[in-house]
């Protein structure tokens, strides 16, 4: 079947919004919070196996701070806090703190000029989504994609398949005419449990990460200036210094 559709996750994959994103949020809004916690980046990067937010934040309490029980109501508090790290996350945005990955804004561009329909599939918020979009790619570009599954859509986030197959059911289409892209192992075991094929880029914090089963792992999509290194491949993608559409279709099951 031929390629119709690209999907793509955020966090990692369109940015680099980890480390010095979202974890810088939500340090501030622990601190605005009157809370004693401070992620690092190591820390961090253990806490991204943990997938949404909300979630991390119950799970650094639990395991970590058992002791010391929050003031109230864990749902009610948790959302909150949560709500105040997106508020300040989108502020970093604003400043244009959070660039798009090299090559994404290329990909994104060639694949429109192509016909190709355009979705995102993330357990980030649509807040967080919208607005990286728009500081990055310009007003407007949240059109660019038919649509744009995020946050709490579904019950169950990365790595079970749910958000992506929200996605495909919403366009329409089927998993053998998509591509995903993921940065994350997590990620990748939503996405093959849907049914994709995968490309992962990986970041800073997933390098070292099981991507078993992707058709193509990569340090980046690459820019015409800085070419690309395929860290491992299963599919027929052959050599190549900067991934593309015409990459992109040989990458679908034949």
């Amino acid at each position: 079947m031929a390629l119709t559709t690209l999907i793509f996750d955020v966090d990692g994959t369109l940015a680099d919004t980890e480390r010095d994103g979202h974890r810088v949020a939500f340090n501030r809004a622990f601190a605005e919070a009157g809370l004693a916690w401070d992620w690092d980046s190591a820390l961090y990067g253990q806490l991204l196996a943990v997938s949404g937010g909300k979630e991390r934040i119950r799970h650094y309490q639990n395991r970590w701070r058992s002791d010391q029980p929050f003031p109230e109501g864990d749902d009610g508090y948790v959302a909150r806090l949560h709500a105040a790290k997106t508020r300040i996350y989108t502020e970093l945005l604003a400043r244009g703190s959070i660039p798009l990955r090299p090559g994404v804004r290329r990909l994104l561009d060639e694949a429109r000029r192509c016909g190709l329909r355009l979705a995102i599939a993330t357990t980030t918020t649509p807040e967080n989504v919208t607005a990286l979009l728009e500081h990055a790619l310009g007003h407007g570009s949240p059109g660019w994609f038919e649509v744009i599954a995020a946050g709490d859509v579904v019950r169950h986030k990365k790595p079970a398949p749910d958000i992506y197959l929200y996605a495909m059911e919403r366009m329409g289409v089927a998993p053998e005419e998509c591509l995903a892209f993921e940065d994350s192992e997590n990620g990748l075991r939503s996405s093959l449990a849907a049914g994709l094929a995968t490309v992962v880029t990986v970041s800073d914090y997933t390098r070292d990460h099981d991507f078993d089963g992707a058709a193509l792992v990569l340090d980046g999509l690459a820019e015409p200036v800085k070419p690309c290194t395929i860290l491992q491949s299963i599919s027929g993608a052959g050599p190549l210094s900067m991934f593309n559409v015409n990459v992109a279709r040989r990458l679908l099951p034949r």
